[in-house]
């Protein structure tokens, strides 16, 4: 009979708590690999309920709605890492959970393509003026004309962020026969016949479809306002699937009703009902030719299947195999197993001589390293050990009093 070695964390004490409705793939494949205490809640929960949930949790997994802050984080003393199953990670306080040692895996290619469907259909909606025209058909009233309608072969798209999901909108694009130019604050290389515009100011006065991919932060904060709203070419598209903070819904409703721009479609919002069926008002809703979704862009059945195998897969890596490839906060690490071994994992505070230590209290105690692996950020350091089987409990034991450590794990 095999012997059963005794890890620090045998499987049936873990406990994964996962919220917000997150695919039944993410459940079914820890379960699959013997995960027994995996939860699964259908809403968000406030900071309060947080903190009381997650005293006990050692997987966490959310998507955009649940707010990950220090205090919530505080209160974590078991948590290893947080999947965010959508694209950001913003709802996460990432520095916080850094100096905790938690690792933040997000999934930001697996819903590139719905978001990037989306956006050509809207496109396509919003130049031959549907909205309105449909309104009209509803309330009873036949209205065929061509005029304010156009085709998008021949247009110029203007993509404010050329990223994963803004890249492969450019690619569909240029497939109906557009002209795509981009703008981005880092150098990108351009697919197809795209062009890098100079400027913000000139992808707005060149564009006829103005849509935005780009990260929630104080730089994109109303990047899109009055006086950006001024550089459109008049009658000009707008639409926002990237960040409810990145447009100006007032300044943009104002646009829309004196004609500046000619239609909208917005999917994201500075506020957001917490749950389906709450009251929603935005600035935009009476405004002529606007398309208004609830923050849907990346609501498909195959993108949340891409999702939940692709996030899961990175927490079950780390769990198991100490993979952090992805990881927000713990530095990037991918290594193979290591034969009649127990791998321990330790993050520290990145100072001066934490490995050197490491190796003399290893060594005085005459325990062998049969591999050792170290990368590091600008705040911490994450090593890889794999010691001697027989020793590896010792081993544990010793790292975990190694001045400046974080967290130690003993994996297998």
């Amino acid at each position: 009979m095999a012997t059963v070695v005794t890890t620090s964390y045998p499987k049936e004490k873990i406990r994964i708590l996962f919220l917000e409705n997150i695919s039944d793939v993410a459940v079914k494949n820890f379960r699959h690999h013997g995960y027994t205490r995996v939860e699964k809640i259908s809403k968000a929960l406030t900071e309060e309920q947080l903190i009381h949930e997650i005293k006990d949790v050692h997987i966490l997994g959310i998507r955009s709605k649940s707010n990950i802050t220090p205090a919530v984080l505080e209160a974590a003393k078991k948590l290893q890492a947080i999947g965010c199953f959508c694209i950001g990670v913003n709802q996460v306080n990432l520095e916080a959970a850094t100096k905790k040692g938690v690792a933040v895996f997000n999934a930001p290619y697996s819903n590139t393509r719905s978001v990037a469907e989306l956006v050509i259909g809207v496109s396509i909606m919003l130049i031959r003026r549907i909205p309105d025209k449909n309104k009209a058909a509803h309330d009873g009233i036949w209205n065929k004309d061509a005029q304010g309608s156009y085709e998008l072969r021949g247009k110029t798209l203007g993509i404010i962020g050329y990223g994963n999901i803004g890249s492969q909108v450019s690619v569909l694009a240029e497939s109906l026969g557009m002209k795509v130019i981009f703008y981005d604050i880092e150098t990108k290389l351009p697919l197809g016949n795209a062009e890098d515009a100079r400027s913000l100011k000139e992808l707005l006065s060149r564009a006829d479809v103005v849509t935005l991919h780009v990260p929630e932060t104080p730089h994109t904060k109303n990047l899109i306002n009055k006086t950006t709203l001024k550089h459109c070419k008049k009658g000009a598209i707008v639409i926002n699937y990237a960040r409810g903070e990145v447009v100006d819904l007032e300044a943009l409703a104002k646009s829309l009703k004196g004609g500046q721009i000619g239609g909208a479609a917005v999917d994201v919002y500075p506020w957001e009902p917490e749950k389906n069926g709450d009251r929603f008002e935005t600035p935009l809703q009476g405004c002529p030719n606007v398309i208004l979704t609830p923050h849907i862009g990346g609501s498909t059945e195959e993108a949340q299947q891409n999702i939940g195998e692709d996030v899961s897969m990175k927490l079950f890596n780390y769990l198991e195999k100490g993979i952090t490839l992805g990881s927000h906060t713990v530095p990037g690490l991918a290594l193979p197993p290591q034969e009649g071994s127990h791998r321990i994992l330790h993050i520290h505070n990145n100072v001066p001589g934490v490995l050197s230590e490491i190796n003399t209290q290893l060594s005085h105690n005459k325990i062998n390293i049969l591999g050792q692996y170290l990368k590091t950020n600008e705040a911490i350091g994450y090593v890889v050990l794999d010691v001697d089987k027989k020793l590896s409990t010792q081993a544990l034991h010793l790292l975990k009093v190694v001045k400046g450590t974080i967290k130690v794990r003993m994996m297998y």
